[in-house]
């Protein structure tokens, strides 16, 4: 397993139903170096359903981090050594999603409201494992404001009372979580954004904890978004912008070896096929493990995680019609099939056109 660097960490988020095992496959084709997350998992499904279904990752995917839903400290740690076992590199405790589903689990965002609770999951998962255990939460719930010294101490109170507790990484998203009234897609819009407080409370959490790597989440959608905050905050964390722009990822080894400074990318025809041939064997070598584990498959499973990847390019939308249209895709049953679809799906794209000019390349930096 890898070892946890001083670097920035730049993290795509977990985000549910998208960051599965072939949504994460495909993003460490675009950021040999960023940090990848699952789906939040309950631990109880770890411990007592089909711990393969929910575990089985590829290799490459590392530097992988499981995230965890549950409030029962015994049950997460049990969860915890599971994932250890099976090769994650980090754990990270949900204290962050407002579901009202999650709520009347006891886990989530609500949790916050119970830090020693919090800070008793964290200890018990650490007590079980030796890799690192992280926390990630909101800047606080419902109609507190931070810039009053009580609702602010409230959230630093927790930050430091689960870094006491042994998480060696916070990640805040910042934002409040409003529990009752906001559907989960309102609670990452409406309430607003809040950077400054954020960067505070790493400062003062810091000055106890100055081990504790403290990320910001919520709201960035660009790398220059990151740069702009870069040495303000430990890392960040990139949600749907990740999935719905993924080209940006293909920036983030560079902007992590030049400390923020190079965030731009580059996307022709070279690197298009690089990354395609990498989606290709990726997809291969799951076709040859459904067919060793005698499981169906199904190529819409992979493709519908990588529609993004064209965003910006001419011929995207037919490319991506390609991509989702079901007759098609339910034709692909052997590895040459595979390979042929991609080959003449890309052929829609204008940077496999004849004509060489600015238009046929995507050539980004985000100034």
């Amino acid at each position: 397993m890898m070892n946890v660097s001083q670097e920035k960490i730049l993290a795509v988020a977990p985000m549910m139903d998208w960051t599965d095992r072939h949504c994460r496959s495909f993003h460490r084709l675009l950021t040999k170096k960023g940090h990848l997350y699952t789906e939040m998992i309950n631990a109880g499904a770890i411990i007592y359903g089909d711990v393969g279904r929910h575990l089985e990752f590829d290799q490459e995917q590392h530097y992988l981090v499981l995230q965890l839903g549950g409030s029962e400290p015994q049950d997460l740690a049990k969860a915890a050594k599971i994932a250890q076992d099976w090769g994650y590199d980090q754990i990270d405790l949900n204290c962050g999603c407002p579901s009202e589903r999650v709520q009347r689990g006891s886990f989530g965002a609500c949790l916050m409201a119970e830090p020693q609770l919090v800070a008793d999951c964290v200890k018990a998962m650490k007590d079980a494992v030796t890799i690192p255990v992280s926390v990630k939460h909101r800047l606080g719930l419902d109609d507190m404001n931070q810039h009053l010294e009580h609702d602010y101490q409230f959230v630093l109170d927790f930050m430091a009372q689960v870094s006491e507790a042994g998480a060696s990484q916070l990640t805040i998203h910042a934002r409040n979580a409003v529990l009752k009234g906001l559907s989960p897609k309102e609670n990452r819009m409406i309430p607003p954004l809040r950077y400054d407080i954020a960067k505070r409370l790493r400062v003062d959490l810091q000055q106890h904890f100055p081990r504790t790597k403290v990320l910001l989440n919520g709201g960035l959608d660009t790398n220059q978004a990151i740069a702009n905050h870069w040495d303000d905050f430990d890392g960040f964390m990139i949600g749907r912008a990740a999935y719905h722009t993924p080209a940006i990822l293909l920036a983030w080894d560079e902007m992590i070896h030049s400390n923020g400074r190079n965030f731009g990318y580059f996307l022709n025809d070279q690197t298009w096929l690089e990354i395609q041939d990498g989606i290709i064997h990726n997809i291969q070598a799951w076709l040859e493990q459904c067919q060793v584990a005698q499981r169906p498959f199904y190529l819409a499973a992979i493709t519908r995680h990588i529609l993004g990847l064209a965003h910006g390019l001419g011929g995207a939308r037919l490319w991506r019609q390609q991509l989702s249209d079901h007759r098609l895709l339910s034709q692909v049953k052997t590895a040459d099939d595979i390979e042929t679809f991609f080959t003449q799906a890309c052929r829609e794209l204008r940077i496999f056109s004849d004509e060489n000019d600015e238009d046929n390349v995507i050539h980004r930096y985000e100034s």
